[in-house]
């Protein structure tokens, strides 16, 4: 591009732009100006990535390269309960430090086999068990089989802590129906495109498993994984939300894979836990209201969480901050994306009011 049709392009003055070149290698932009052009080249085709990265003389790079993979699993596991039963279960726990526009309460419980287990309950009716669980798998198909392996087991201990903790009788405990898993990279034995074809294969482990094999789900030949890391795995729902230089970041269907490469300018586990968690609940909340309506029932919800309180959350997900970073931005679009969160929230809104009506 010129140099004025670049300007136009970020948003900037020409003026920004000349200052930036006249600067020279050595030419630090403000934090503003950094954040435009971080979002710029997140946003670039993987072609114009590449050009980039070679302009620097870099190869797309990765954490320091280590004997192992190191990865710290984050499962969710939303299931709706009702604003009565989360009201009771609030009174007990601390408030959480999310966004107040959706209220909820954290506290510890116990888990067999996680380091730490967290209990989210949002007021609008939704309960969401968080497992942080770090694991150093020899391979990627490793952790895959582990991953829907566990799920088997996760799933109905999620509904018996739930039957303990509202103390009610089993059969009126809904079930949990799904898990979300989220992936931290922390080391990795691999480099250049092998390092970014990991990250989607965290993203979407699928390819690596025979999840249908009788007695649950095998791992499939070792040479799956040697082929797809030699030769590249790209998958049309996996949308990539990293920062060259900075960060490495896919959502996929079922799962989300991330790493810092500096940690002064990714992002922050926290920010990817606090999306997640906000969007594993809003999608859980309008799959209850789906399900009422494939039930045959007329929808309905509370007063301050009708098609009111979907609306306002399909604008704060879908309408960028002054207060959000550039990445951030990208990590909430991607996983909104893939999630699909957006169009059931427009579908959830337009049940309540028709009800209303």
């Amino acid at each position: 591009m010129s140099l004025r049709d670049f300007a136009a392009y970020l948003g900037v003055s020409d003026r920004t732009v000349s200052n930036w070149e006249g600067g020279g290698a050595s030419y630090q932009p403000r934090a503003e100006s950094q954040a435009v052009l971080d979002t710029a080249l997140g946003r670039a085709s993987d072609d114009a990535k590449a050009r980039f990265a070679t302009a620097l003389g870099a190869n797309g790079g990765g954490p320091p390269v280590d004997a192992g993979i190191g990865v710290i699993s984050h499962k969710f596991l939303p299931v709706f309960i009702g604003v009565d039963r989360a009201r009771r279960l609030r009174a007990h726990m601390t408030p959480g430090a999310g966004a107040e526009w959706l209220e909820s309460s954290a506290a510890r419980v116990d888990h067999p086999e996680a380091k730490e287990c967290i209990l989210h309950v949002f007021a609008c009716g939704v309960a969401v068990f968080r497992l942080v669980q770090p694991h150093e798998p020899a391979s990627l198909t490793e952790l895959a089989v582990w991953r829907y392996r566990s799920y088997a087991t996760d799933l109905p201990w999620a509904r018996e802590k739930l039957r303990d903790l509202l103390e009610e009788d089993h059969s009126r405990v809904p079930n949990p129906e799904y898990v979300l898993s989220l992936y931290w990279l922390t080391s990795s034995p691999w480099t250049g495109g092998a390092y970014d074809t990991a990250l989607r294969l965290l993203s979407t482990p699928s390819v690596l498993v025979d999840r249908g094999a009788p007695g649950g789900p095998v791992p499939l030949d070792g040479s799956v994984e040697e082929t797809l890391l030699a030769t590249g795995f790209d998958h049309p729902d996996i949308v990539s939300f990293g920062v060259r230089g900075v960060s490495t970041g896919y959502a996929g269907w079922s799962g989300v894979a991330y790493a810092s490469l500096s940690r002064e300018r990714s992002l922050a586990v926290d920010e990817l836990v606090t999306c997640e968690l906000t969007v594993q609940a809003l999608r859980c909340f309008t799959r209850q209201i789906q399900q009422m309506i494939e039930d045959g029932q007329d929808p309905s919800m509370p007063e301050q969480y009708g098609w009111r309180f979907l609306r306002a959350a399909y604008s704060r997900l879908t309408t960028a901050r002054a207060q959000e970073t550039a990445q951030h931005v990208l990590m909430r679009e991607a996983i909104m994306k893939t999630s699909g969160l957006a169009e059931r929230l427009r579908a959830a809104q337009d049940a309540l009011r028709d009800g209303v009506g």
